[in-house]
């Protein structure tokens, strides 16, 4: 089965890493970032329908999916959102889009908002799935999100232990599992999930993972206060779905944490859990094409 009819697979040199992207459609670009355990296949039920009025690119964020996985450096520094960002605006560039619409789940919004906070002019419209700012979520940490999001303090411990004690178990460590007492499978395509299955049998996607959380817990907090501190927000139109059963949805404020950083934040809790786009597909497709509708990029 082919999960996205029409997409053209391509691979593209960034100046950090080489990024497995898809893309199809014309009109104005969008580009979508996936996050964890998972790869671009968690859009399959977006993109097409997207791909119908706009140019949807869906890539594979460094050290995910068939992108690259380069060994991570003592500071983390090449996990960095900031360094993953910026591999997406090396890959929008090389596609003539200098300007582009970019939503972005989990690890992808984390990567989506400092790409947006480095490089604002690049970035016509943000969406963000079911997160809160990584600076928030940490400064905000209690008994009970720490039992949720256990994997977060495991992952961002020194190698090789948190490697050795996820070889063999991603995806199904997190996938359906956050915020739940017990997994539920039930939304996701046996497809996407064999696909996950697949790019996370390789130890060098393991590494990678924790290599992103790493760096979240250290650099990425670095480059979150100095914005702070600087009183950066970012000045472009923002739209924040999360999921009412999810984690961000009961223990964080998602609109009033994304208004100390944004400007001009709108969104709505949606009726399922973390998984947003393959959980609640239609209902996510639906808030995304109205807001690219509100904010065409042809009028800037």
């Amino acid at each position: 089965m082919n999960l996205f009819p029409g997409f053209e697979r391509q691979r593209f040199e960034a100046s950090g890493a080489q990024i497995n992207y898809l893309r199809a459609g014309a009109g104005e670009p969008v580009l979508l970032l996936h996050g964890y355990p998972q790869t671009h296949a968690c859009w399959h039920r977006i993109a097409p329908q997207l791909a119908r009025h706009y140019t949807v690119v869906c890539a594979d964020l460094r050290g995910y999916g068939d992108s690259s996985k380069p060994a991570g450096l003592p500071d983390h520094a090449n996990y960095a959102k900031r360094a993953m960002a910026q591999d997406m605006v090396e890959l929008m560039a090389s596609l003539g889009f200098e300007r582009f619409h970019l939503v972005g789940h989990d690890r992808g919004g984390r990567v989506a908002h400092r790409l947006a906070a480095d490089h604002p002019q690049r970035v016509h419209t943000l969406a963000v799935l079911d997160i809160s700012p990584t600076l928030k979520m940490f400064e905000r940490t209690d008994m009970a999100f720490a039992r949720a999001y256990y994997h977060w303090f495991l992952m961002l411990q020194p190698p090789p232990l948190p490697e050795q004690m996820l070889a063999g178990r991603v995806p199904f460590n997190i996938l359906g599992r956050v915020g739940r007492e017990e997994p539920d499978l039930s939304k996701f395509s046996a497809e996407a999930v064999n696909e996950y299955v697949r790019c996370f049998a390789d130890p060098a996607a393991i590494h990678a993972s924790c290599e992103d959380y790493r760096a979240a817990g250290t650099i990425d907090l670095e480059h979150d206060r100095a914005d702070r501190q600087a009183g950066r927000k970012l000045p472009m139109p923002m739209l924040a779905l999360w999921g009412s059963e999810g984690v961000v949805g009961n223990m964080f404020d998602c609109l009033a944490d994304w208004r100390e950083v944004a400007e001009d934040v709108s969104g709505r809790a949606l009726p399922c859990g973390h998984f947003v786009p393959e959980e609640a597909p239609e209902e996510t497709l639906a808030e995304i094409a109205q807001f690219l509708r509100r904010h065409p990029l042809e009028a800037s």
